[in-house]
């Protein structure tokens, strides 16, 4: 069996309370094989955490980089259902994203901010100041393009249109005079961010109506039974 299988195979038999508690336990061999094992179930099966979220933002501030890197790679699959109660993970992701001591931890903080923002307007506009300057800090690093993975997935997210203008005007560069794979998803993330704000200009015409605010079919609806009630007028005035 290869280390990899046997890893799952170990997440899928474990029970998620002793883990948790071997995340907090004295010794950090313990603490880091306990966070491997809840990453695999995140990745699994995210629900087994939800009622764990405030452990794992605890877990944040242990002092081995494998800990932290495990539990934000967690807490990355748990955000989408979960943001509304992770806004307490933000500090510890923060710090990880500018970790001296492992690119890894620094990533996998990105890659967590990046999500938890794509999350909601609000979230968005919160974490974009820190994944700018961390966009500016790494730029050319080897993680890079993982970077750049997780930007094109904050572009498709719920974003502000203050921050989405902001990461195409950042990216722009890199899409007009990069090159190899620097250029392709610089212009990849703004041509998916041209695509989202189009599709929502288009959605906000459909919807909006100048005038009375009612919306485009029921503007029609009205019109139809209008028009239905002239001619049964007219009919009835004939036949009379």
């Amino acid at each position: 069996m290869s280390d990899k299988v046997q890893d799952v195979a170990e997440a899928v038999g474990a029970d998620v309370e002793e883990l948790f508690e071997a995340l907090s336990a004295g010794r950090r061999r313990q603490r880091q094989d306990a966070s491997h094992q809840l990453a695999i179930i995140a990745h699994q099966d995210p629900t087994k955490l939800h009622d764990h979220t405030d452990e794992l933002v605890d877990a944040l501030y242990r002092p081995e980089a494998q800990t932290r890197w495990e539990v934000l790679d967690a807490l990355s699959e748990v955000v989408s259902e979960k943001a509304d109660v992770l806004d307490g993970a933000y500090d510890g992701a923060e710090t990880s994203l500018f970790d001296e001591s492992s690119s890894t931890v620094r990533l996998a903080a990105f890659r967590f901010l990046t999500r938890y923002g794509a999350t909601s307007l609000e979230r968005s506009d919160r974490v974009w100041g820190i994944v700018d300057e961390a966009i500016q800090c790494y730029h050319g690093d080897p993680d890079y393009r993982d970077m750049l993975g997780c930007l094109r997935d904050f572009a498709r997210g719920d974003v502000s249109a203050d921050t989405r203008k902001a990461l195409v005007t950042r990216v722009k560069f890199d899409a007009d005079s990069g090159r190899g794979f620097v250029k392709l998803l610089s212009e990849e993330i703004i041509d998916i961010s041209k695509a989202v704000e189009k599709e929502a200009k288009r959605a906000a015409r459909e919807k909006a109506v100048p005038g009375d605010g009612e919306t485009r079919p029921a503007k029609k609806a009205t019109r139809k039974k209008a028009t239905k009630a002239a001619d049964e007028e007219e009919a009835s005035s004939s036949a009379e």
